[in-house]
């Protein structure tokens, strides 16, 4: 029903497109995500089966296909600039975290995981959604959100310690260069 589905858009489709933004920098992979989000309900009208709030049966939908986009971009070998969280006019205290998360170690760490495992770490840890909410708005089994974060926690492990002593190396190469220069 046309007039159904325009109702669903009104409601669901700007808070949509806010939080994909918030996952990835480029608008037209975005609005592509969000279009097709309400294509698929368009589709396929029957696959919600009133197990649970409406927005996160869209959340869900809206989130695989943006991981979709951003799949087949990457198969065109493009990187992608991941989102940072807009300033507002007063920043609280979370968002100062979320942004220093963004730019920081930790940021350039989570761009470096696969958009599977950066979804799974993201909804548990800056979400805090639990295993079987993430598992239920990522459309996956929870035994898999589990063992995708646990995945993700090791890769990130690994890249925060290679920039530690990436950045180590750097600074003792600096002090022996200061050395030979005075």
């Amino acid at each position: 029903d046309e007039e159904a589905l325009g109702a669903l858009y009104d409601r669901h489709a700007g808070w949509l497109t806010v939080r994909l933004s918030r996952r990835c920098a480029l608008p037209d992979l975005v609005d592509h995500a969000v279009q097709d989000t309400f294509l698929a309900l368009w589709r396929e009208p029957g696959s919600y089966r009133g197990g649970g709030d409406v927005g996160a049966y869209i959340w869900g939908i809206g989130v695989r296909r943006l991981i979709d986009a951003i799949r087949r971009e990457r198969g065109a070998a493009r990187q992608l600039p991941w989102a940072t969280a807009e300033p507002e006019l007063v920043v609280s205290a979370e968002e100062q975290v979320l942004v220093g998360i963004e730019h920081g170690h930790l940021g350039q760490a989570l761009a470096g995981l696969s958009p599977e495992l950066r979804g799974a770490i993201e909804a548990t840890v800056l979400d805090g959604l639990t295993c079987a909410e993430a598992a239920v708005l990522l459309g996956v089994a929870e035994g898999t959100v589990k063992s995708r974060c646990h995945r993700a926690r090791l890769a990130l492990r690994a890249a925060l310690a290679e920039q530690q002593a990436g950045a180590a190396a750097g600074a003792a190469a600096r002090r022996r260069e200061a050395w030979r220069t005075s």
